[in-house]
């Protein structure tokens, strides 16, 4: 079974909801998922913001945010679990001898593909003093899948499975990132509509 795993292995792709998936926080959601294995898999929806902006977060763990290009950003809803945990998803971050940054943060997780998924608050904190990575998706939650439960909602056809494009989850409008995802598999939302003569 492994061998055949490996050619299904949907790390550093883009879960796109089908109109029948109407499970609120996942109707019409983009998924990027982290990690996928014959353990289960786990994402962060990159298109449902929360009620919070990035600089209300940070006011919230007690730190200033330097960084002017995020100071309207949103942050998401990652999803249904650990909602209260921030998860941050970014470009892999290159050493800057001029303010002495690591290279790497306490708890990090490197997608294949060239993504980074950050825990600890060490990000945050490189961040608020005006580096840290110049593209960032904060989210608050994440969504996970057991052993074999996304195999088999993709049987079922709730999802629509594509290569991840970074620039979709830091350079597209977050209104837009749902049509742009089915565009990369050349689809528009009313040809995978459940019933003709519904937007």
């Amino acid at each position: 079974m492994s061998g055949d795993f490996a050619l299904t292995n949907l790390t550093h792709h883009f879960l796109i909801a089908m109109p029948g998936l109407e499970d609120g926080l996942f109707s019409k959601s983009v998924v990027y998922l982290c990690e996928h294995s014959a353990r289960g898999a786990l994402g962060i929806i990159i298109n449902k913001p929360a009620d919070i902006k990035l600089t209300e977060l940070f006011g919230k763990v007690d730190l200033p945010l330097r960084r002017a290009d995020l100071a309207h950003a949103a942050v998401f809803q990652g999803g249904p679990l650990h909602e209260e945990r921030g998860f941050v998803l970014h470009e892999p971050l290159q050493p800057d001898a001029s303010v002495g940054a690591s290279a790497s943060y306490a708890s990090t997780m490197v997608i294949p593909g060239g993504l980074e998924m950050t825990t600890s608050r060490d990000v945050l904190e490189a961040m608020s003093g005006g580096w840290g990575p110049r593209k960032v998706l904060v989210s608050l939650g994440y969504s996970s899948w057991g052993e074999g439960q996304l195999e088999s909602e993709l049987r079922r056809n709730s999802w629509l499975t594509v290569d991840a494009k970074s620039s979709l989850i830091f350079d597209t409008p977050i209104e837009e990132r749902y049509d742009q995802a089915l565009a990369l598999l050349g689809l528009k939302s009313w040809m995978i509509a459940p019933q003709a003569g519904h937007a």
